[in-house]
């Protein structure tokens, strides 16, 4: 066969065209995702991923729910990053209604956001490097994954969905003991960060399988509506807790680690870095919080925003996430739609994967790090 195909090509013979279906029960594509993959020989001509599977149609049952009853709707978006997609709702309305949201369920939220963003993280490294064929990362990150999420448990009384903000402030306080707990969490988090830094990002055959692959630049991604680590491993310095602050960021130092070459590579590690910053936004914010007050805001018992559009964002794991809000006064949005990251992001798949070999395929996939319940929502 394979002499037949060297002579067929010799002969000047046009090769024939493949048609793949990768996936939707494919382990490695982050979901229910299908990947409609043309290709020539091992080189792919064009994809085209086929997405709805996890449809639940989000935005359009919150016209029937009121404000409140809308909160536990995300934490199913990007269920990796619930916490984010949290606040990121009840910021919106918080914005709309002009509320005043007390001091110390701000450092709260900031706590479990960046706790969150880790999490998100490390689930991200453990998942590709699993892409790839290395099983020993995934096995290691559950390990600190975990303590975060038993911390969360503490909190909140959840693991996975937390529907821990309220729209003013948080559900409860830190529970006795659960502040120190994650203080000292900091310092064996950060030797774990170190420890993945030197099992992994050295590797020589990780390396050949991320550097240099799946590359685009800064003009790509902002034609493309790109954000987050996606954005900034083209060397595009964005990231809205700094270009555009909200909830308390703007009193906290820290750094937006960016990329040079915006390939699969760049993508992994900044991963690692945002690690390092997230706990350390989350250690000020244990040394700047107030010791007592209330964690909830004076917010009326029946929530019923002003006529009008509102739209806010935040920096969530995989991007800019943002609610629109139409309100017509009533006690239920008239119309809400989601900024959602991973579904803009995924956009940007077909042009990656063009003209790349077929062995390329899942770690290009996996490096713009999308969540199919968000993209589906």
């Amino acid at each position: 066969m394979v002499h037949r195909l060297e002579s067929a090509l010799q002969a000047g013979e046009r090769m024939e065209e493949m048609l793949l279906n990768v996936g939707p029960q494919h382990p490695s594509t982050h979901g229910v995702l299908r990947m409609l993959v043309r290709a020539r020989g091992e080189t792919i001509v064009d994809a085209e991923p086929v997405i709805g599977y996890l449809h639940r149609g989000t935005e359009k049952l919150a016209e029937n729910l009121q404000y409140t009853q809308i909160i536990p709707y995300t934490d199913r978006l990007d269920y990796l990053a619930s916490m984010l997609n949290n606040y990121a709702f009840c910021h919106t309305v918080e914005t709309a209604l002009g509320l005043e949201v007390p001091e110390r369920a701000e450092y709260l939220r900031v706590i479990v956001m960046e706790l969150q963003r880790v999490a998100s993280h490390l689930l991200f490294v453990g998942a590709y490097l699993l892409d790839l064929g290395a099983l020993s990362p995934f096995l290691y990150v559950f390990q600190e994954r975990e303590r975060i999420v038993q911390l969360f448990n503490r909190i909140c009384g959840a693991r996975l969905t937390y529907n821990y903000m309220r729209i003013g402030g948080v559900k409860a306080d830190a529970p006795s003991g659960w502040l120190e707990d994650v203080r000292d969490f900091l310092p064996f988090m950060r030797e774990r960060i170190e420890m993945y830094d030197r099992l992994i990002t050295g590797n020589e055959i990780f390396l050949n399988r991320v550097r240099g692959i799946g590359v685009f630049d800064t003009k790509t991604a902002l034609e493309y509506g790109i954000s987050g680590i996606n954005l900034r491993s083209t060397g595009f310095r964005w990231d809205l807790r700094k270009q555009q602050p909200y909830s308390l960021y703007d009193r906290f130092d820290f750094q937006i680690p960016v990329g040079q070459h915006g390939d699969c590579f760049d993508r992994y590690y900044l991963h690692l870095l945002e690690m390092r910053e997230s706990l350390c936004i989350v250690e000020q914010a244990l040394e700047q919080m107030p010791k007592d007050g209330p964690v909830i805001g004076k917010v009326p018992k029946m929530i019923r925003v002003p006529a009008g559009e509102y739209y806010t964002s935040i920096e969530g794991a995989r991007g800019e996430i943002g609610f629109y809000i139409v309100a017509d006064g009533k006690d239920k949005p008239y119309r809400m739609k989601i900024r959602k990251p991973s579904f803009v992001n995924l956009q940007l798949i077909p042009e990656l994967l063009r003209g790349q070999s077929l062995s390329n395929l899942i770690a290009i996939l996996g490096a713009v790090d999308i969540v199919l319940g968000e993209v589906d929502a």
